[in-house]
Parts: C-alpha cells; structure tokens; sequence
C-alpha cells in the first residue's frame, strides 16, 4: 500500500475528481448528468469541491486533467475523468495503477510524430530511422525531437527500434519547435493537424502513438472501503443503465397463441432478448438499436402486429461490465 493511500481513511467516501474548466467539463457534467448524477457546487463555480445529488458518500473534486491523474495514479481519487494520453504518459506503470473503465466519446486527440514538409522523402517511421542514422553519421549528432510527451515518445521509438534521438522537452508550443531551431522532429497532440499543418509539419504515416479520448478511470491504489465501494456500485449501476437505454430499444408485439418459440428464434437471430420470456399475446423484446428495423420487418413477416417501439430512460441489468471490470482488477492487486 503505497504511503498516499495510508494517510486517507480505509472506510471513507467515494472521491470523484472531474475536469474543472472548458468543454471537458461541460462534458463530463453532461455525461454524469445523463446518468442522473447532478454535480452539486455549494459556493457555486469557483467552489473545488461538491457533491452528487442523492449520494451521501461521494466527494467531488474539480480539478485540472494533469491533477485528476496524478490523483489517480496515487490513490488520492478513486474516480476520475481524464485523456488516455495523460494516463499513458504521466503516471508509471499505469495499468497496475489505473483501470480504464470506459471511453466516452469526447475529448478526442492524437498523439503524433510529425516531421516537416519539406522533408519530401520522409513518409514513415523507417524513413525517419534512416534520417536519424544519417545525422549521426555525417554530422556527429543525434535528432532532436521536442515534446511534452517523453514516456509515450520512449516506449513507440523503442518498439520501432529507433535509438538515434535526443528528446528536447517543450514547455510551450512544441509544434514551433523546428521553425525555430529547437528539434529536427516533434511528438505533440493534435485534433485536426491544422496546427500541425500551419506550422509547415506532416504526421508520419505510420506515426500516431495513440489515438485518445477522455475516459472514466478507477484507481486501483485508493482505499476501497465498504463505504467507497458502495457508492461506486451506484454510480456505475445508473451509468450502465443509461448507455444500455441509449443504445437498447424496445420492441413490443401481439402474436398469436403457440408461436412463441418461432419468434424466441428470430428475436435470437436479431439479437434481442426477450427479458420476460416470450408468451402470447405480448411479446417484449430489448433490440440493439441498429437493428431495430430489420427486427421489426422480420416480426411483421411472421405475422406479428400491433409493432410498437420505444426509448429507455435507464435500463439496468443483471450484469454490469463496469463494475465487473473494476472488482476484477481490485481483486488482483
């Protein structure tokens, strides 16, 4: 147990650290809020520390994405919304530290190795260990590369078997880095590449490190109380329960007396579920949403009738992915 985690109480509440400013934040509110988990700010927005609505055991802390994993990778949070690319770069060893739960589809970024423009012949990671060995070789130097990224930088060179460089850490914009001279090459993140672009640099075609997004994430260094721990069935329970609604529909039908088992099969085929059996007249179905209208054609060609479907608020099953990822990484601490 790792001195961070002895100085918080064993049994104490479920500490939730969010992004505190910008469009992550907005979106983090908005993803917890789908899942009917209000953010509550006593002072208001300059207040660092809240609340969930309806949740006794639950702190929220409101803090910047570079705080929100070093809390993670330390044990200080036990939830946290934060970039995969600040996990894989800032904390050690991050997949005995951290389990990532879920991706939620906002915060997206590359992490990149971009060369410049003008390098014509410069198009993959094999062409750029040929400039690095030429370097070398004819100037007595290694290539300079400037990032923010030094972890991710190491582990993709070294898997691509590139030893010829030198990292130069950026503490600005890391993309003018060769435009004034600082590094030959950079590894820096990008959403578009238009920053990229204005500054006369091209990604590597082979040159993406990560693709990230903002995810949910455990520590698997807090302290995992009974408190902790039930808390965090409950805000798991209801964030399953809304993606399963969000991407589940449900279908009713009347059928005709003894041909159950026909539509049990086809409802298999589309994979739905029957959830309360298949039994005349009604039939209940939950259907991915994608297949929604082949099912519906399929039920209506078997002689089903009266076809309604619907949205779910919350659909909370038996099973819950969430919960079972994280007390299976708990479990083998």
């Amino acid at each position: 147990m790792s001195p961070v985690t002895m100085l918080r109480p064993q049994d104490g509440p479920l500490v939730v650290a969010v992004p505190s400013k910008g469009r992550l934040q907005e979106n983090a509110s908005a993803f917890f809020a789908r899942a009917g988990l209000a953010f509550q700010q006593g002072r208001g927005a300059r207040d660092y520390r809240g609340a969930i609505a309806g949740l006794s055991d639950v702190v929220v802390e409101f803090l910047s994405a570079s705080e929100i994993t070093r809390r993670l990778g330390s044990g200080e949070a036990h939830l946290g919304i934060t970039g995969e690319d600040l996990v894989r770069e800032e904390i050690a060893d991050p997949d005995a530290a951290v389990a990532l739960l879920a991706p939620l589809g906002f915060g997206h970024a590359n992490v990149v190795v971009a060369a410049p423009q003008a390098w014509i012949d410069v198009r993959t990671m094999a062409d750029l260990e040929e400039v690095a060995v030429d370097m070398r070789v004819r100037h007595g130097r290694k290539m300079r590369v400037a990032t923010k990224y030094v972890q991710l930088t190491r582990r993709f060179f070294a898997e691509r078997g590139l030893a010829d460089y030198r990292i130069v850490e950026s503490l600005g914009a890391t993309e003018g880095a060769p435009a004034s001279g600082a590094a030959e090459i950079v590894v820096d993140i990008t959403t578009t590449g238009a920053t990229l672009a204005a500054n006369a640099l091209k990604v590597i075609e082979d040159g993406v490190i990560l693709r990230s997004e903002a995810n949910l994430v455990a520590s698997l260094r807090a302290p995992w109380g009974s408190r902790a721990r039930t808390a965090v069935r409950a805000i798991l329970g209801r964030i399953a329960a809304e993606e399963a609604a969000r991407t589940t529909r449900e279908v009713r039908a009347r059928i005709a007396p003894g041909t159950e088992s026909a539509f049990a099969a086809l409802a298999e085929r589309a994979g739905a579920r029957a959830p309360y059996g298949a039994s005349a007249p009604e039939l209940v179905l939950h259907v991915p949403r994608a297949s929604v209208f082949a099912l519906v054609d399929g039920l209506a060609e078997a002689g089903a009738s009266e076809i309604g479907v619907r949205a779910l608020e919350y659909l909370f099953r038996a099973e819950n992915p969430l919960l079972a990822t994280l007390e299976e990484r708990l479990a083998v601490r």
